[in-house]
């Protein structure tokens, strides 16, 4: 069952890898699927499942799709990712019919924090259905942008806004005159201090804005021609932030108030990065250490 070739696959919890013998053919859905498989790669089954072919025989249908579905939830891009995805887009519409409910279901409502991770992935294996899309991109971008803002996840910032940043070049080499795609990959590489950068980007598209979105952005743009930036670009703020979050979990509230007062008193990070999170959490540090009117203060401009 398993070859040595499985070393140069990807490890995936819960998956076992199966390669079936010379001649199989997936087989399903009344005879309208007809794939030989002679030449894929092994496929990846439930472990469960691969357990149940231990003394011989081969998979159906349905492990063969539970499978591949579970091995890109895991990681969409693990290795052969888009020509499993593939085999299950020609093979099981039900199931990619599934996952796009999932991802219709996590926009129609406000998510928890560890779905963004999963929104992510859903939107990932779509992308291998539709390699083209530039509106996954652009999705997936503004996934990982949300995911980089938030307090509970700011340890990732990092991650986040390179990744937001990687796909809305993509997105943007996709289709080149989206104009809201443009201005979003403009706010990246503002927040990761590539400033001109950023001005390249916003420049192209102030025809396209209305009259208060146009000079909001040339605003940004003569303050960055001006100098007037930032003390450190704003994704360290956001790792220092991240600082603060975990000195604030265990107790150390003094600690995590004076790095958010350190932030807050460069008034150029302030002015053009949404803080209303930021104060609500200096508030509730204040709080913890009995300083009544400064929580209550802060948490006023919240």
């Amino acid at each position: 069952m398993e070859k040595t070739a499985i070393v140069q696959l990807t490890p995936l919890d819960g998956i076992r890898y199966f390669t079936p013998q010379p001649g199989y053919v997936l087989t399903g859905r009344d005879g309208r699927v007809n794939i030989p498989w002679d030449g894929k790669p092994p496929l990846p089954l439930l472990e469960e499942d691969f357990n149940k072919l231990a003394d011989g025989g081969a998979p159906d249908y349905d492990m063969v799709g539970r499978g591949i579905y579970q091995a890109l939830r895991i990681n969409p891009e693990f290795v052969g990712a888009a020509e499993y995805a593939e085999v299950l887009k020609d093979a099981y519409p039900h199931v990619v019919s599934e996952l796009g409910g999932q991802i219709i279901m996590l926009d129609a409502k406000e998510v928890d924090t560890p779905y963004l991770d999963r929104k992510i992935n859903l939107l990932k294996i779509m992308m291998l259905f539709e390699p083209d899309n530039a509106g996954l991109c652009l999705e997936v971008a503004r996934t990982f942008v949300e995911k980089g803002s938030r307090l509970a996840t700011l340890n990732q910032a990092v991650s986040s806004w390179y990744g937001a940043e990687q796909y809305l070049q993509q997105s943007l080499g996709l289709d080149p005159s989206n104009h809201i795609a443009a201005y979003e990959f403009g706010e990246a590489l503002y927040i990761l201090g590539r400033y001109e950068q950023a001005v390249e980007e916003w420049v192209k598209v102030l025809d396209h804005l209305d009259q208060g979105g146009k000079a909001k952005v040339e605003a940004r743009i003569a303050a960055i021609l001006a100098g007037k930036l930032p003390l450190v670009p704003p994704i360290d703020y956001l790792c220092a932030l991240s600082v603060a979050v975990e000195e604030h979990h265990v107790g150390h509230n003094d600690e995590a108030a004076a790095i958010i007062e350190d932030i807050l008193a460069d008034p150029v990070f302030s002015a053009q990065f949404p803080v209303n999170e930021i104060n609500y959490f200096l508030g509730t540090c204040y709080q913890e250490m009995g300083m009544v009117e400064e929580a209550s203060a802060a948490f006023k401009k919240s």
